[in-house]
């Protein structure tokens, strides 16, 4: 008898068990969880390519930056050499400012509202 008892309780944790892993399974089967799975899936390679992708861009860089004081070096060429200033010209000059670009001084206004 209690081996009996035994065997038919086992038998029922077992149907429970693989009843259970069986509809865990029909679950992630569905169209909406497979979907949701790639897309996880594609956003993971996404990140893992940008990762790999930026690495690879900034050690071409610093290998670029190398390869220039390299050159550079072996050419005798100076890294930072003296440049002129640069020239600045105002866009619209300020005839009231007297640190104006143009020192040419005319009586002619070039504003359109005086003509009115």
């Amino acid at each position: 008898m209690f081996r009996r008892t035994f065997w038919f309780s086992t038998g029922v944790a077992a149907g429970v068990w693989a009843t259970t892993k069986v509809n865990r399974k029909l679950k992630q089967l569905t169209p909406e969880n497979l979907a949701a799975s790639a897309a996880n899936k594609a956003l993971e390679a996404g990140h893992r390519f940008k990762d790999r992708a930026v690495g690879f861009a900034l050690d071409v860089r610093d290998g670029m930056a190398q390869r220039e004081a390299e050159l550079g070096e072996a050419l005798g060429i100076n890294a930072n050499p003296e440049l002129p200033a640069p020239l600045r010209y105002a866009a619209i000059e300020n005839r009231n400012d007297p640190k104006s670009v143009g020192s040419d001084r005319t009586t002619y206004s070039y504003n359109r509202n005086e003509d009115h």
